[in-house]
């Protein structure tokens, strides 16, 4: 710990006070919300965006995308979910990376973290405009109002309180789930398997064929859409203050919530491409209604599919604001980033760490109404805190060996190091889909950095948790070496 961080520690920042003004409610999810909230983080995925990466890798190049970005989740959920049994705290993979890289593992996690779940939500609000316009509701066509609704009363929700705010998301993620399989039991009923790979081939890419239309390039440029059916689900750790008996509650929901995202993942792909054909569901933006009616008139299953892809783009939505709360709540907190964010109303939410991170998305919604930028930006943020946090788990598995694990993530090592490769794979991939995407993100991480590096850095709160973590893992290793 430096000078300046224990004479910051001795003023407010130091004092029970001032946890207790940054106090979250404790004991209101179990392992049922929990998982809820895992589905919920990645629902809207299966309804809409995975089916772009058709276009850049076909049937065979996104399948095989999909397959390595799922190897890539559940590695890291295995490995998430031993370091959250060890440090549940709500600062998440900040506290982990904390723990293992100390303040600037710690600062770069955090702020990754958060570009993905500022960006996400502008993002969806921009989807569930268009969603609200195409069915016809109410008269309302996508735009700032409808962004200023979705913001203004789900962001109400939350502050009402935590446990009512995962309760409405289980409801309404319990729905989109449904949706799905009810939509893959009608789809395959007119599956084919010459639609799968009827997208025209590229003979100029290197070792393109029917399957892989633009050669092998393409499936490395269809990562960040394989993604697509798990991105989010890494949030669940956030949720770890919050939660009972997070030790044994939060290993076993990032579990189930992976496997659900699988079955969800086969489900839907392998439906929607073989019921219309890769090529007729490659640029739609509501691919599985167009796998169910193509061109010809909606249909009773359509439309309840349209509805309830509605209802899964307001469950991720909903799940994501209460991720970017959280993280900016304990990045707050711990003061590398202004500490009034973390204040806690009466009952126990992080008020401006939901108002603040809304007024942006909603600036970005309404300012730019380009969604599927603003979730390449969120993918950038995404992939650097993954392969982040799997290195937190490599350097504390090599550094503290003997550091209790009340779960231990099976395959070890090994399994943490094949999430950090595909990591920093599907990092660079996402300058194959979209540069200035990855530019805009790596501008705003560099603007980020130079906050931390010249003046936050100096004035941590070292009786934050995962920052009194840290100190005693350091106080114990000086032990050791005395």
């Amino acid at each position: 710990m430096t000078l300046e961080e224990t004479k910051d520690t001795a003023g407010p920042a130091g004092s029970d006070d001032y946890l207790e003004r940054r106090a979250l409610r404790r004991g209101s999810a179990g392992w049922l919300l929990l998982t809820g909230l895992g589905v919920g983080y990645v629902v809207s995925g299966d309804f809409s965006g995975w089916n772009i990466g058709l276009a850049e890798g076909g049937f065979g190049g996104l399948a095989i995308a999909t397959v390595l970005m799922g190897v890539m989740y559940a590695c890291l959920v295995y490995a998430l979910a031993e370091l959250s049994a060890i440090l549940p705290a709500a600062g998440g993979g900040y506290g982990f990376a904390r723990r293992a890289l100390g303040t600037w593992g710690g600062f770069l996690t955090g702020t990754a973290i958060l570009i993905e779940y500022i960006l996400a939500p502008a993002a969806i609000s921009i989807f569930i405009g268009d969603y609200v316009e195409s069915l016809g509701l109410f008269g309302l066509e996508s735009g700032w109002p409808v962004y200023l609704a979705c913001f203004a009363v789900f962001i109400g929700i939350h502050l009402w309180g935590v446990g009512e705010a995962l309760r409405f998301s289980l409801i309404v993620t319990a729905i989109a789930v449904a949706a799905l399989l009810i939509f893959a039991a009608g789809a395959l009923t007119d599956f084919r398997v010459d639609g799968l790979d009827d997208i025209p081939v590229d003979g100029s890419a290197f070792g393109s064929n029917s399957w892989l239309p633009f050669g092998l390039l393409g499936i490395w440029a269809a990562f960040p859409f394989g993604m697509w059916f798990f991105l989010g689900v890494e949030g669940v750790p956030l949720a770890a203050e919050e939660a009972k008996d997070p030790v044994r509650s939060m290993p076993r929901a990032l579990s189930l919530s992976m496997m659900i995202l699988v079955l969800l993942a086969v489900l839907t792909f392998f439906a929607a491409t073989g019921a219309r054909g890769s090529a007729a569901i490659q640029d739609a933006g509501n691919p599985l209604v167009v796998a169910l009616q193509g061109d010809g008139d909606p249909t009773a299953l359509s439309r309840f599919v349209n509805y309830a892809g509605l209802a899964g783009l307001v469950a991720s939505f909903f799940s994501l604001i209460y991720a970017g709360s959280r993280q900016l709540f304990a990045l707050s907190r711990a003061g590398y980033l202004p500490r009034f964010l973390s204040l806690t109303s009466r009952r126990k939410s992080p008020y401006l760490g939901l108002l603040i991170p809304g007024a942006i998305g909603f600036a970005l919604a309404a300012g730019t109404g380009n969604g599927a930028r603003m979730l390449n930006i969120a993918v950038f943020g995404a992939t650097i805190s993954y392969a982040l946090m799997a290195l937190s788990h490599i350097v504390l598995r090599r550094r503290e060996p003997d550091l209790p694990r009340p779960y231990r993530t099976p395959g070890g090592v090994l399994t943490s190091s094949v999430a950090f490769a595909l990591a920093l794979s599907a990092l660079v991939a996402t300058f194959l889909v979209d540069v200035d995407a990855a530019l805009i993100a790596l501008g705003v991480y560099v603007v980020a950095l130079a906050y931390f590096a010249f003046y936050s850095r100096h004035r941590l709160v070292a009786n934050a948790p995962e920052e009194e973590f840290a100190a005693l893992a350091a106080a114990e290793a000086e032990l050791e070496r005395n």
